[in-house]
């Protein structure tokens, strides 16, 4: 289908490819992947024709047809609506339909029986083209990728970038093209829509390639793996799950090549070394060298996943309920959003919170975070809170004329300059890159500034809002470690669900303008909402229970007020500081716990299980005091 042959491209002096090969094959569904900066997107230009190779070829059919979905299209606009748009994918449709109307058109004049023949001979081209089903079909994908029937009426021109993608993707869609090469197809579609795109490109009978940062919608999609690196393209018979398994295994191979070849080196420079000073073993000695230097070597593995090395630090811990929502009413002049919402999200909650675009995630996000305060009802922060929020406008805080570093460095002085370096490394900027300033950065880039500042906050509460937006997988696999091993609560917008899989425990949706709460990760969410899809009537997902009021506390005389709540204040700080301890003495316990060795003595384990019992509940206990005088505080500052 098509044959990549000894293609070598460069940028600058750094050359892209060197004498890379691949062959494409009809049906076949690919995911191009590698980190950024590997020329893939440059490869798909390379194919389509964009960008010519320095040398080697790229040879098709001359009659293949290609479909190319890239960022580029964000900037094509049109004032005709995004039906027409869409429906320009049936180009000798379109052309077949003009020809008709004017033939209908000369008919009302002219009866020849010449006109008659061409009329029927263009009616019957345009019934074998499908022609009278061409606005159904573009109808029909518009409502796939999440456009309404009143959307289909508006002017392109009308729609953000975004939606605007989407149109374009709809329209290459209809083509159906021997060969779709798609750029990044999800960036700009929600879950309902990414799903829809999975189920359609899964039944798409023409070849794939997708670049894309989404592992999820390429274990779905996918049943090749190419990876692009070091100048190479190599081939994975299978999806993205499958090529990791198979990398490693190629890894481990190469280890041990590696450590031979090296064994055998070593061994023959200390045989050279013995014979050179020697005159009747020089020869030897030189045919060793000759053998040495001729000698094809192996590369050691190089690691492609990096451990996080970075931890989050805040210094105070939350109380139970960190954010309280009750009666929350929340509307805009063309929809409702929220309508007497209740939910609360506690101390060590990691919520991902899901939905189709519109249905008012974006907004829920901000009353949680306190930057929406139009609507009805009461949103409680709970005690010791501290929060930072990460969303997209975030960016216009950064310090343009600041270097990359500095920018932190100001915004976290508690963390080294170490610390800072390794956290901006997982986001990309890595050596000399965090001396550039702000101001040169693109638009991705300083999302992975902003986000890095958010992960250095003092803050034991994070919302965040697409925060693996214009990361690449390596990046992503860093904020999902980092998220594991963070002790606070979280409560995160995203459109990957590899990452909220990893990383939530609870998810919310929007459904019947009520927060609704699945208690577990979204692959267990996915598998119930499949099955409630299947079966409406099914039970919903289980709630937790609303607790009950606990009493009001005795109020205390208003003269003594002040003196009280210090007092009160200083018995918390004490009992923070003895939960502190306790937490850290249960966990010193679990390690031990978990050590095998412990298992091989019956007397040993038996001691440190009781003593890791008592020690839990203690620390309980402590834990519902401080939670009591915590809440006896706010209610006396309230």
């Amino acid at each position: 289908m098509i044959a990549i042959n000894n293609l070598t491209f460069e940028i600058g002096a750094r050359a892209l490819y060197d004498e890379a090969n691949w062959h494409i094959k009809p049906g076949e569904k690919i995911g191009l992947i590698g980190a950024n900066g590997t020329g893939k997107t440059t490869l798909l230009k390379i194919i389509v024709g964009d960008y010519k190779p320095i040398s080697g070829t790229v040879s098709m059919a001359k009659d293949l047809t290609m479909g190319y979905l890239n960022q580029d299209l964000l900037s094509y606009s049109s004032d005709k609506n995004i039906v027409h748009v869409a429906m320009e994918a049936f180009e000798r449709q379109n052309q077949l339909h003009d020809e008709i109307e004017n033939l209908l058109k000369k008919l009302e004049t002219d009866y020849s029986e010449d006109l008659l023949n061409k009329l029927s001979d263009k009616q019957h081209e345009f019934e074998l083209l499908d022609g009278y089903n061409i606005e159904y079909k573009a109808h029909e994908i518009l409502a796939g990728l999440g456009f309404s029937e009143a959307d289909c009426q508006r002017k392109l021109s009308t729609f953000s970038g975004g939606w605007r993608m989407r149109v374009m993707l709809a329209k290459i869609l209809l083509q159906a093209p021997d060969i779709l090469l798609l750029d990044e197809p999800t960036n700009h579609l929600d879950l309902p829509s990414i799903q829809w795109l999975e189920d359609y490109l899964k039944s798409f009978e023409g070849a794939i390639i997708i670049v894309s940062h989404d592992r999820w919608f390429l274990d779905k999609v996918i049943n090749r793996t190419v990876e692009s690196r070091k100048g190479k393209l190599t081939v994975y018979s299978g999806n993205y799950s499958f090529y990791l398994e198979e990398k490693e295994l190629r890894s481990e191979i190469q280890r041990g090549e590696f450590k031979n070849q090296q064994a055998k080196i070593r061994q023959e420079e200390r045989l050279i070394e013995r014979f050179r000073a020697k005159a009747s073993k020089a020869k030897m000695a030189q045919s060793r060298i000759k053998m040495l230097d001729k000698m094809e070597r192996v590369d050691d593995v190089d690691d492609d996943n990096p451990e996080v090395n970075f931890s989050f630090k805040f210094s105070k811990q939350s109380g139970r309920h960190v954010v309280t929502l009750e009666h929350i009413t929340k509307k805009y002049p063309a929809i409702d959003i929220l309508d007497d919402a209740e939910a609360i999200i506690e101390k060590g909650d990691k919520i991902a919170l899901i939905g189709a675009n519109g249905k008012g995630k974006s907004t829920l996000l901000r009353i949680v975070a306190g930057a929406d305060s139009d609507y009805k009802g009461t949103a409680q922060t709970g005690h010791n809170v501290t929060q930072t929020f990460f969303a997209q406008h975030q960016l216009e805080s950064l310090h343009l004329e600041n270097q990359i570093l500095q920018e932190l460095q100001s915004f976290a002085p508690k963390h080294t300059d170490t610390e800072l370096r390794s956290i901006l490394g997982s986001f990309l900027f890595t050596g000399d890159d965090v001396f550039r300033k702000i101001k040169v950065l693109s638009g991705g880039e300083k999302s992975r500034v902003a986000l890095a500042k958010a992960l250095t906050a003092d803050a034991n509460f994070l919302v965040l809002d697409e925060p693996t937006n214009h990361l690449d997988m390596a990046s992503v696999n860093i904020l999902i470690q980092a998220l594991q091993q963070y002790e606070g609560t979280v409560i995160v917008v995203s459109h990957d669900r590899y990452f909220l899989d990893n990383v939530a425990n609870k998810i919310w949706f929007i459904e019947d303008q009520k927060i609704k709460q699945y208690p577990g990760t979204y692959q267990e969410y996915d598998e119930w909402n499949d099955k409630r899809k299947l079966e409406p009537k099914a039970a919903p997902a289980p709630q937790p229970k609303k607790e009950e009021k606990k009493p009001e506390p005795v109020k205390q005389p208003s003269d003594n007020k002040a003196q009280q709540l210090k007092k009160l204040n200083q018995d918390l700080a004490k009992l923070e500081e003895l939960v502190a301890v306790l937490e850290k003495e249960v966990k010193s316990l679990e390690a031990q716990l978990a050590d095998n060795d412990t298992y091989n003595n019956a007397d040993k384990l038996q001691q440190l299980t009781d003593a890791y019992q008592l020690k839990k509940l203690e620390m309980r206990e402590q834990q519902a005091r401080w939670e009591a005088l915590a809440e006896q505080i706010m209610e006396m500052e309230g």
